[in-house]
């Protein structure tokens, strides 16, 4: 993850001091790439989540059961003990219609004329992205169509928070299944480490089920960023050396995208320096 720890220091020395919604400031690059190699057998490959500082695996994983469940209730990862979705969410645990509902009831307006009769108003019709996905890959490996997609402009108004991973295309070389994501916006100390273990592990996860071999995972970053009260973490993970990448081992009997539990994953190896504490912008 030496890449990673690139990024953030280009930020910092490179960044520019903007203001932002949250009121805390930033420092700001646009337009960066992460790449990284998932084939444990490729150089510098691996399960790649971060060694300088601890992560919380047990949320990554559930966070990302619940997108894959088509979930958007912070109530059911409570439940679980995970709460990095509390500070948007209601009084009803209710953040609107994210990821998990764009992945799995994509909201769409059907082909003619059909209307609701009560209402007079076209139908809506619901399109499971994720499951559409699966079978594309299945049916045609060399298909450029293979996108998934949170950015529904028509819905962003009622979600708590609109998506900064807002695009996922996966492609297949010579076996491989790659992955590559789009943020609109990329928070590089909080959250991306995050959203890296995450798409990782979608990627996986997709490549079991299609009887692929997991590939490449790309991230293609716009507003990528620090906030200014992450500056001293920031620092403090730079003056640490990275150690070996973790391996995450997923239960190969798992044969449906939607199957997936959280005993299914095993991580092992994973030997972090401490965990680095931040706070959170809302």
């Amino acid at each position: 993850m030496k890449s990673y720890l690139e990024l953030l220091n280009d930020v910092l020395e490179t960044g520019v001091d903007k203001s932002d919604r949250t009121g805390t400031g930033t420092r700001s690059v646009f337009g960066r790439m992460l790449r990284m190699a998932l084939d444990p057998s490729e150089p510098g490959g691996g399960f790649p989540l971060l060694t300088t500082k601890r992560l919380h695996t047990k949320s990554i994983l559930h966070e990302l059961l619940w997108f894959v469940a088509g979930d958007t209730n912070a109530k059911t990862l409570q439940r679980e003990g995970v709460t990095i979705w509390d500070e948007w969410a209601d009084e009803n645990g209710e953040l609107g219609p994210i990821y998990g509902a764009q992945w799995r009831r994509w909201r769409a307006a059907p082909p003619g004329d059909e209307a609701d009769a009560a209402t007079g108003r076209p139908m809506a019709v619901e399109i499971d992205q994720l499951a559409r996905l699966v079978e594309m890959i299945r049916r045609d490996r060399d298909s450029r169509r293979l996108v998934l997609s949170a950015w529904n402009v028509g819905e962003l108004a009622a979600m708590k928070l609109p998506p900064c991973h807002l695009l996922a295309q996966f492609n297949v070389q010579r076996e491989q299944l790659h992955c590559l994501v789009t943020m609109r916006s990329c928070d590089v100390f909080l959250g991306l480490p995050f959203n890296v273990a995450s798409y990782a592990l979608l990627t996986m996860m997709m490549a079991q089920v299609t009887d692929l071999e997991p590939g490449e995972l790309v991230f293609s970053l716009g507003d990528t960023h620090v906030y200014h009260n992450h500056f001293e973490q920031a620092r403090l993970q730079l003056s640490r050396e990275p150690r070996p990448l973790p391996r995450m081992t997923i239960n190969p009997a798992v044969k449906s995208l939607f199957d997936f539990r959280y005993e299914d994953f095993k991580l092992e190896g994973y030997d972090p320096h401490p965990r680095i504490v931040a706070p959170i912008a809302v």
